[in-house]
């Protein structure tokens, strides 16, 4: 008789309570071994760890296979809006099932006839650099948008021939969310096939896309926002050009009566861009022909409506709304950190996991002498794990005892990697200076890609090198202070990272991160945030409350003033005496003696021309971080905040947020079908 399971033994097992019953583990074994064999033609010799994968994901999706179609059938009867995942994986991907049966054309080039009969493009082809992102761009657009139709068209599950002719009913049927300019296409495409293809008339195909797309924008980085050069759109896509360039005329011709003479609002609001290369700008396209507008914190949405789109959010006040983003708490909690997440489930159940909001419940514990020991020894494991991890994969060997300070995101100016760098040398000089002092351990981890173009991501990553070679190898520093550069940061990576972290860097310029997602993850993974009041951190605070975050820096009012009196950094460097140093060990050649002049083009811009103001933070930042080395100091006082973050990351769930787009956008409403387990065919 098997012996039962103890309670810790049942909580290890948290991550598969819920799955449709499998069967006995001989039926499970017995259906891996056929698909290894069957499916990927291969057996135990030469099996990958991906083959395994997939074996198993293939056995599970089996089980799932009869809710699925169930669920297809459900949806064709009672016709509600279509949401679904658009996954595009390099070794494919065993959750999907190709359609060859509904193979279509997706056309470029060629050109546009004009007949009584109506438009055609003609002597179309299908297939370096950009031309090749619109290509790619438009090819997800054209292939999603024409599978939509056939669906929409279609009344039965399974029917090929289209039934539905009338588009009245498509935006109470079909939302589609443009997730920032990239599927901007998806407006002239959807109207080209209603006008061209469908023949319906202009201002209905209009009223139809119109109510059918929604805007979601994510950066306010004016460089960040797609513009196209118009010779590209004759080029490759000539009938979307003319539909872009009738959209436009309409919109100017709406906002000219609105505000008559005023020839500048109609040149900011167009969205052909005129100058030496004539531009199509994609965000105005995406307002226009969008229903909703939304940004992606809160602090963002309103700056999205005072600034990037102030002309738009005057004209049409009611589409603009904000959506604060979230996380997924079965991946960034009980998948990546089962350790924690045994320890939340001992005190408050397993309500947590679809109902992120009952952290809240952790308050009460916050002072529990049993429950701070063990929150902190879950974070004191998963800190010696990615030790291991990086010893084994990177040959680096560090303090697990240090605080692991993380800062992982992509590497541009404004989420300024630079402040973190400074900060790391201002430590370094403190050492050397100080030998025999004091000094909290700490282990910085920095990672993150930088985009193939941008030369001064890639001088930033070869700045943290560089001082990490410096600082590692110097003997008097030793365990004191460790500098890494993780690469190839990803997601798998950052699994492994954000639960062993301490500390987590958020601390862009005031005004420049649209939300993040990364902050709320090291909150729910028992980090504490070290930031300025930008993006999600701003309603971070405000459930956590600030003294429970480090907060630091100038915030958007203070940058707008700066703006207006002007920024120098010559005077942050002439008054700072540690922030100089640092500067000119970079400019000198200190942390590079072969090549002294490699970060000129560095200094030069934080010294002449740097935006985002990284030395206007500088003194507020080095006083923050010894804030936080104060409280490090303090375990017991440290894991009580960690506590509180965790209890009040509840906001910032992804099912919080897709609620709200699905209520107050998409228009649609979740449907609780309890669907019976399918009859498995027998061997």
């Amino acid at each position: 008789m098997a012996k039962p399971l103890t309670d810790s033994e049942k909580r290890k097992q948290i991550s598969v309570r819920g799955i449709a019953g499998l069967g006995d583990v001989a039926e499970v074994r017995k259906s891996f071994n056929r698909h290894l064999h069957f499916t990927l033609v291969k057996d135990r010799n030469v099996a990958t760890p991906r083959d395994y994968f997939f074996a198993l994901a293939h056995t599970v999706r089996d089980h799932l296979v009869g809710r699925w179609i169930r669920t297809q059938q459900h949806y064709y009867e009672r016709d509600p809006k279509v949401e679904e995942a658009d996954d595009w994986l390099r070794y494919g991907n065993p959750w999907e099932k190709a359609r060859p049966e509904y193979m279509l054309p997706v056309h470029f080039y060629g050109r546009v006839e004009h007949t009584p009969e109506g438009v055609r493009w003609l002597d179309t082809q299908f297939f370096e650099g950009k031309e090749l992102r619109l290509k790619q761009e438009y090819f997800v657009v054209a292939a999603t948008l024409q599978d939509i139709i056939r669906r929409f068209k279609s009344s039965k599950f399974g029917c090929r021939d289209p039934v539905r002719t009338c588009f009245e009913s498509f935006p109470d049927k079909v939302a589609i969310q443009l997730n920032d300019t990239h599927p901007a296409l998806a407006i002239p495409e959807l109207m080209r096939i209603l006008v061209d293809v469908e023949k319906v008339d202009w201002d209905k195909a209009w009223e139809i896309t119109k109510n059918t797309c929604a805007y979601t924008n994510h950066t306010v980085l004016p460089e960040a926002l797609e513009r196209w050069p118009v010779s590209m759109f004759e080029k490759l896509l000539p009938r979307h050009l003319e539909i872009i360039y009738a959209i436009n005329q309409r919109h100017l011709d709406h906002v000219a009566s609105l505000f008559p003479g005023d020839v500048d609002r109609l040149r900011r609001m167009s969205v052909i861009e005129e100058g030496d290369c004539k531009r199509i700008n994609m965000a105005h396209l995406c307002v226009i022909g969008s229903h909703a507008v939304n940004g992606v914190a809160r602090i963002h949405s309103e700056i999205v409506k005072q600034s990037v789109f102030k002309d738009f959010y005057e004209l049409e006040p009611e589409k603009f709304q904000n959506k604060t983003n979230g996380i997924t708490p079965r991946r960034w909690l009980l998948l990546c950190n089962p350790g924690l997440a045994d320890t939340i489930v001992e005190k408050i159940g397993e309500g947590f996991l679809t109902d992120l909001s009952q952290l809240r419940k952790l308050l009460p514990f916050a002072s529990d002498e049993v429950f701070i020991r063990d929150v902190a020894k879950a974070k004191q494991e998963n800190k010696l794990k990615f030790s291991a991890f990086l010893e084994k994969e990177y040959g680096v060997r560090i303090n697990p005892s240090s605080m692991f300070d993380v800062h992982v995101k992509r590497i541009h100016e404004y989420k300024r990697q630079l402040l973190n760098c400074l900060h790391i040398i201002t430590l370094y000089n403190r050492i050397k200076k100080d030998p025999a002092k004091a000094f909290v351990p700490r282990t910085v981890m920095i990672g993150g890609k930088a985009a193939p173009g941008y030369h001064m991501a890639k001088m930033i990553i070869k700045l943290v090198t560089s001082i990490g070679d410096v600082v590692n190898n110097d003997p008097i520093v030793g365990d004191r202070l460790k500098v890494i550069f993780l690469e190839n940061y990803r997601v798998s990576l950052a699994e492994k990272v954000i639960p062993a972290a301490d500390l987590s860097q958020q601390i862009s310029t005031a005004g420049t991160e649209a939300s993040g997602t990364g902050n709320m993850k090291f909150m729910l993974n028992g980090a504490l945030t070290i930031g300025t009041m930008d993006g999600a951190n701003v309603e971070m605070a405000e459930e956590a409350g600030a003294e429970n975050l480090f907060i630091f820096g100038l915030q958007v009012e203070d940058i707008k003033a700066l703006d207006q009196k002007g920024y120098h950094a010559q005077e942050y460097y002439d008054r700072l005496p540690e922030l100089r140093q640092a500067v000119d060990q970079i400019s000198s050649g200190f942390f590079s003696p072969k090549e002294p002049d490699c970060f000129k083009d560095v200094v030069n811009m934080l010294m002449n021309h740097d935006r985002f103001k990284v030395f206007a933070d500088y003194e507020a930042y080095v006083a923050c971080q010894a804030q936080v080395d104060q409280l490090y100091q303090n375990p017991k006082e440290w894991t009580k905040k960690v506590i509180k973050n965790i209890a009040c990351s509840g906001k910032f769930s992804s099912d919080r947020t897709i609620t709200e787009y699905a209520r107050d956008i998409w228009g649609v409403e979740p449907c609780d079908l309890q669907i019976p387990p399918p009859n498995l065919p027998k061997d």
